[in-house]
């Protein structure tokens, strides 16, 4: 018993070395990348970071009716959605956990 949990407990060391690495760059690309939606053809625009955080909203004054509060809100909802994703497009091909060797020898 003590070899082969030995080893398997110094490739479970390893891999959260590796998952600790991969979170800390993954968080750092996310931190500074940035994506920007828009809707209405130009009226509204949000810039997001890659973590999600809204870094700017832009609204053309020519889209501000009291009237028409709903029809603003919507535009905003469309423009951090289609910032949102970009925000997905741009980070589809970032490695995940599941592309860690060593998760098939832990049994994940």
């Amino acid at each position: 018993m003590g070899t082969g949990f030995a080893k398997k407990k110094k490739q479970a060391r390893q891999l959260q070395a590796q998952m600790s690495m991969l979170q800390e760059s993954l968080s750092s690309k996310l931190d500074t990348m940035e994506a920007e939606g828009t809707a209405g053809n130009g009226l509204v625009s949000i810039t997001v970071s890659g973590s999600g955080e809204i870094k700017r909203v832009r609204i053309n004054p020519d889209c501000v009716d009291k009237e028409d509060i709903e029809g603003l809100e919507a535009l905003i909802k469309a423009a951090h959605h289609a910032a949102f994703q970009k925000v997905q497009e741009m980070t589809k091909d970032e490695p995940t956990i599941q592309d860690l060797p060593g998760l098939s020898l832990l049994g994940m």
